[in-house]
């Protein structure tokens, strides 16, 4: 009735090699089905069979709607597979188990089907993935797991981002691809060890330039979005092999589409201030004026000792990535007369460029 082995194969959603399985996938089972299925592993007088030496149950593809509360008898679930299946909530008896990986893709999630919390699995979850359901908003509890390495929202309706994504400073891959998003939380920057960003067929219009903090991303998604151009910044990450940037507007006639507004009177003195290296202390200006004055921004072009701060002109940047393809970037520059054939991104030598664009 059932297969129990000794698993020594792996994949992308995390199944370790030479743990013990419990396969019951493809079996088309019921909720009451899979109880029994359970009695049975529980009564049986076969020592291999033992459910507490039982580190990996697969029930991917069945056709379950909840599941049943004598799973407890694998008291030492690592890895659980619920995917592809009915179920309209994930069970809080699943975060009893030390957990290392749970996949639930494909099913009927919604934003209230989760537990609501995961402190019970926050030191021992890794891998993450609710792709394929109904969610609208990033689950918020899983932010409680910290040492989580991999998270999959993908095909999901997600709008946002949120702020507390950076309490996930171990994440190595955020895969997010197939939601709502209309832009990137710049907490995504402060994932150091971020390998893999997958935001592909979202509704994004720009990027953050805290993109440019992944030092260790090698593969950025950006496919079917609504990105007009690229922040200059993302040259710097060295790291980068693959670029995928696809079914997006980045073309020359979104260019004259940027407009200049003349600065207020406040940008115009600070800058007047900053420009002329003018010395000022507490005793000259109010608090607020000197944090304004210290947010000043270089002007990009090499040629210019200009500043900005709030007003700003968006100017195109063609690159060319590996000599095949030119790659619009977004530069800020102080005014519009720093419009120029500056090098100031030229300099970034070829062994810093994309060794992959994939633009076809």
């Amino acid at each position: 009735m059932y297969r129990y082995s000794e698993s020594s194969s792996s994949d992308s959603d995390g199944l370790t090699g030479n743990e013990k399985t419990v396969d019951l996938s493809h079996r088309s089972l019921d909720f009451q089905t899979l109880a029994l299925y359970f009695d049975e592993y529980n009564n049986s007088e076969e020592n291999e069979f033992n459910p507490e030496g039982v580190h990996t149950l697969i029930l991917y593809q069945n056709h379950l709607v909840d599941i049943p509360t004598n799973i407890v008898i694998f008291r030492n679930l690592k890895v659980v597979d619920i995917s592809s299946n009915r179920l309209k909530r994930i069970p809080d008896i699943l975060l009893s188990f030390p957990l290392t990986s749970l996949i639930a893709k494909n099913n009927l999630l919604e934003n209230e089907s989760l537990p609501k919390s995961f402190e019970s699995v926050s030191k021992t979850l890794t891998n993450f993935n609710l792709s394929g359901n109904s969610l609208t908003h990033f689950p918020l509890q899983i932010l409680e797991a910290k040492n989580l390495l991999y998270v999959y929202l993908g095909g999901n309706r997600i709008e946002e981002i949120p702020n507390g994504i950076s309490n996930l400073s171990r994440l190595q891959v955020l895969s997010l691809g197939g939601n709502q998003l209309s832009d990137v939380h710049p907490a995504v920057g402060q994932l150091k060890d971020l390998k893999a960003l997958i935001l592909s067929d979202n509704q994004l219009e720009s990027l953050p330039a805290a993109i440019a903090n992944l030092k260790n991303l090698k593969t950025l998604q950006l496919h079917k979005n609504r990105l007009r151009t690229l922040p200059t910044e993302i040259i710097s990450l060295k790291c980068l092999s693959e670029l995928s940037l696809r079914d997006n507007p980045l073309v020359c006639s979104f260019v004259n589409d940027m407009t200049y507004n003349p600065p207020s009177l406040l940008e115009v003195a600070a800058r007047s201030i900053k420009v002329n290296r003018i010395h000022y202390d507490a005793r000259d200006l109010p608090y607020s004026l000197r944090e304004y004055l210290n947010s000043a921004h270089h002007c990009v072009n090499p040629k210019c000792q200009g500043v900005f701060f709030d007003n700003r002109v968006e100017h195109i940047k063609f690159v060319d990535f590996c000599g095949k393809y030119r790659v619009p970037l977004l530069q800020y520059l102080c005014s519009s007369k720093c419009i120029m054939n500056n090098t100031a991104i030229q300099h970034h030598g070829h062994a810093d460029m994309m060794k992959k664009v994939l633009l076809g």
